[in-house]
């Protein structure tokens, strides 16, 4: 056990947009909502790392001015849509090398309604305001819909659907119904409202077959974990030890070099590459999971995906998503969170967020939408280009 990896503490704020908020606000609820959930303080902390995309000046520090300078180490890390997972990642490395023995992992974001690039909507000096929800790339999206990231998942979607049979329109729909069926349970979800399939299908096309309602959110918002070896939770509380979430594996791969020149953007190479090494290291099946939190960025890619993670049958993602598998009550409940789809999508804090939504239902502390009994389960999280980080969670012994 002393070489194990435990996390003791975790939170996340809501996910939305909050213009009376700034960065640092947000990153420090996080913060001091994980320590708090471990009876720590930042003083308890010997290393933090925070992860933020788009605001890469200091973070980290900026959070300890408010919630407690010591001085510690502060990574401050960027990696696309996993760059919460980095930070968490960074963290998990300091406990392992003995560089400490409590870490604090933060992942923040402020986006409001600007792109994934950050750029204005519409482009310089152009006026694009669309009505409604907004996308990944935020309401330039309706104008760019085929290219950069909904063309990139649309396009990885359509291959799927063009290699095996039972994949279409309806089947990538069936995801955008699910996630946003389940956010109706969770209080801290971007947007909490389910839609019949009718409704998906016919909402504003942005890069076939992803209509706006399978598409994800830009937002606000934080999430942090408190990370312990070990031998430092042996010393600690009852309480704490008993709600403990053991970190089984934690991996991360970027894309491989091919002969005629690297692979751009194949999320689904680095994916299964990922999976395979975190089932190694934990060593569980995908039959072993009880839920998954996945990058559903569009609902193209969470389709894929169960076939990248081995939660179905090669070529078997449409049937499965037929029968419900996925489902909070099918045979893998995938994103009972509601997934980016409708939990939302602030860059840096998505890959903590992932892991805050599993840790609870381990803990079986998430209220209406727990998953009974639930042992293990697994996050994932894809940042183009290239990343890819996959974690596998257990619960405490009783």
């Amino acid at each position: 056990m002393a070489d194990s990896l435990w996390i003791i503490g975790v939170a996340m704020t809501k996910f939305g947009r909050f213009p009376d908020k700034d960065l640092i606000d947000l990153g420090s609820e996080a913060a001091l909502g994980a320590l708090g959930d471990a009876g720590l303080t930042i003083f308890d902390a010997d290393v933090l790392a925070a992860g933020c995309l788009y605001e890469t000046s200091g973070a980290g520090q900026r959070i300890q001015k408010q919630i407690g300078q010591t001085g510690i180490p502060v990574y401050n890390v960027a990696n696309a849509c996993a760059t919460g997972a980095t930070a968490f990642r960074v963290a998990a490395m300091a406990i392992k090398s003995g560089e400490a023995s409590v870490a604090l992992a933060v992942g923040l974001e402020q986006m409001g309604k600007r792109g994934l690039l950050g750029a204005s909507p519409g482009g310089a000096g152009k006026r694009y305001e669309p009505s409604g929800r907004y996308g990944a790339l935020g309401p330039v999206e309706g104008v760019l819909g085929t290219s950069l990231m909904p063309g990139t998942f649309a396009q990885s979607g359509m291959e799927y659907a063009g290699m095996y049979d039972g994949v279409g329109f309806e089947q990538f729909a069936k995801v955008a119904e699910k996630n946003h069926a389940h956010s109706t349970l969770n209080p801290l979800a971007q947007y909490q409202r389910a839609f019949t399939l009718e409704q998906i299908m016919n909402d504003e096309m942005i890069a076939y077959p992803n209509t706006k309602l399978m598409c994800c959110p830009t937002g606000d918002g934080a999430a942090a974990a408190v990370l312990t070896s070990g031998g430092r939770l042996a010393s600690m509380p009852a309480e704490v030890r008993k709600r403990a979430v053991k970190v089984s594996a934690s991996v991360m791969t970027s894309d491989p070099y091919v002969d005629g020149g690297s692979v751009q953007f194949d999320v689904n190479t680095l994916t299964r590459a990922a999976a395979d090494q975190a089932y190694e290291a934990a060593g569980v099946s995908p039959q072993d999971l009880d839920l998954v939190e996945l990058h559903d960025c569009f609902a193209t890619a969470e389709l894929r995906h169960y076939d990248n993670l081995r939660l179905c049958p090669e070529g078997g993602a449409g049937e499965w998503i037929d029968r419900r598998g996925p489902w909070r009550d099918g045979e893998i409940p995938v994103n009972v969170s509601g997934g980016l789809l409708s939990k939302g999508h602030p860059l840096g804090a998505t890959g903590i967020a992932n892991i805050y939504e599993v840790s609870t239902h381990l803990r079986g502390e998430a209220g209406d939408r727990q998953i009974e009994g639930a042992k293990v389960g697994m996050t994932h999280v894809i940042g183009l280009a290239s990343a890819c980080s996959v974690h596998i969670l257990e619960r405490a012994s009783s």
